[in-house]
């Protein structure tokens, strides 16, 4: 079995846990999604790469969709600063990993572990909070375009 068949068939049984089926909308979308599992893909990339694979499926279902994955915890909403929301994969195994976000390109880096256990742990010590998520997002320029401001001329 694959991992996404896998991973389809755990969301499927999530989504009945909370009432809601897989329709076949929302199998395109959610294939989309683990296809470009990568990426961090807007509305509107989903609906075109649904779109491209000959899924008979509007833009506003796109967006119902994910509202329902995002609100039933399968997928998180994630914002960039660049005016559009953008969808990942909800998961333990990816909790604790932050965003790079290149200012000039736009790309986006996401590390592979946690930074801020020490700060957490500091957290629960001094205050006695307990944290449960947290998420943290650095902006700045990629190694690409440091190359590129580095050799361009200054006006």
């Amino acid at each position: 079995m694959t991992i996404m068949k896998s991973r389809l068939e755990d969301i499927t049984k999530e989504l009945r846990s909370t009432q809601y089926r897989l329709t076949p909308q929302r199998a395109a979308v959610l294939r989309i999604l683990a296809e470009h599992s990568d990426q961090h893909l807007s509305a509107e990339e989903v609906y075109e790469l649904v779109r491209k694979k000959g899924a008979g499926i509007g833009l506003a279902t796109v967006y119902r969709t994910l509202e329902l994955l995002v609100e039933t915890k399968i997928v998180h909403r994630v914002d960039f600063g660049d005016g559009r929301s953008r969808y990942e994969f909800a998961s333990q195994e990816r909790s604790g990993h932050y965003h790079l976000i290149c200012l000039r390109c736009g790309e986006v880096t996401e590390t592979k572990r946690d930074l801020l256990n020490q700060l957490q742990d500091m957290i629960k010590r001094q205050y006695g909070f307990q944290v449960m998520d947290h998420t943290a997002k650095f902006f700045g320029y990629c190694p690409h375009c440091q190359e590129i401001m580095d050799t361009e001329e200054l006006p």
